[in-house]
């Protein structure tokens, strides 16, 4: 799938399933801020929620004092969602409307988040695209959280497939810069029609 494609198939999810009706909900992203609080960056520190959405992390991380937060989609409809949802709140929040792959970063962080992005890059050359924008975006010494569905979860989401990692699998995936330094092997997201969905958590740390 394209970067059109991949493009227009989440602008088409966004315009047609309300926010709690789209299987990734989560009321409260515990898992994903647990990792970030594990990370022990200051409230200043620059972080970026890659492949975002509409999700509620960035809710959780203003109320933590987070004041440089960035969330980056494809789907400019998520992003407006999230963004109407959190108000005047959200004044300083860098909306970025771009594809991972093709997204040129022109600003470093001191920690990337991305809960089931990575794992719909199917073609090994998105994969490395990814990679190289993760290597240009993320300072030296700085933090990784990514979380795809574990090597005993869903085979699809959303109707597309996607690859399944556990932690070992991914670090050989993101190459030697990134070192591995914690993760949830087994996390169980309930979705909001009932299933259950087996995710990991990893943290990498930039060399």
């Amino acid at each position: 799938m394209n970067d059109v494609d991949r493009q227009a198939h989440w602008q088409s999810v966004y315009a047609t399933k309300a926010e709690r009706e789209v299987s990734w909900f989560q009321e409260n992203p515990a898992p994903s801020l647990d990792l970030v609080a594990e990370a022990g960056i200051s409230t200043d520190a620059r972080i970026i929620d890659v492949g975002g959405g509409a999700s509620r992390l960035v809710d959780g991380l203003l109320e933590r004092g987070f004041n440089q937060v960035a969330v980056l989609d494809l789907s400019a409809k998520a992003l407006e969602e999230a963004k109407t949802r959190i108000g005047r709140r959200g004044d300083g929040v860098a909306w970025i409307v771009a594809d991972v792959t093709t997204w040129n970063p022109s600003d470093t962080y001191d920690l990337w988040h991305d809960r089931a992005a990575f794992h719909f890059l199917t073609n090994p050359a998105d994969r490395d695209a990814y990679i190289a924008c993760l290597k240009k975006a993320v300072r030296p010494a700085g933090h990784v959280i990514i979380a795809t569905f574990a090597p005993d979860g869903p085979e699809k989401c959303s109707g597309l497939p996607i690859v399944r990692y556990d932690p070992e699998a991914l670090a050989a995936t993101l190459g030697p810069t990134f070192e591995l330094v914690g993760s949830r092997r087994r996390h169980d997201h309930l979705t909001p029609g009932g299933n259950t969905q087996r995710f990991q958590f990893s943290r990498f740390l930039r060399r």
